[in-house]
């Protein structure tokens, strides 16, 4: 299964306020956060219980970008993904979840 989704930050979007004064970007805890969202809501599943295998942050996103998400299964139990704005990589990993929890 490969998929392809997107998410968006808000240009005034508050985790950017203190992150950082005069040089706003989105916390890569957000984007990961955001990004396995979107690939469970995608799937339908919860990802929980999950274990993230790696998270290589590139290139950091700015309020107003809009990041598109590309998925694919590999194996039972892991998800690889990589995140872009526009053709550019911003994240690129890998998580490992229960197998009855992505379904078949």
């Amino acid at each position: 299964m490969l998929a392809t989704l997107g998410v968006g930050f808000a240009a005034d979007h508050a985790a950017a306020r203190g992150h950082f004064p005069d040089n706003p970007i989105i916390p890569g805890a957000l984007l990961l956060s955001e990004a396995l969202r979107a690939i469970e809501t995608s799937l339908g599943k919860n990802l929980c219980p999950y274990q993230i295998r790696s998270a290589k942050f590139i290139r950091p996103v700015r309020p107003g970008e809009r990041v598109s998400i590309d998925f694919s299964r590999r194996g039972e139990k892991r998800i690889s993904f990589s995140c872009k704005v526009g053709t550019t990589a911003v994240l690129a990993g890998e998580v490992v979840c229960e197998l009855d929890s992505v379904g078949g």
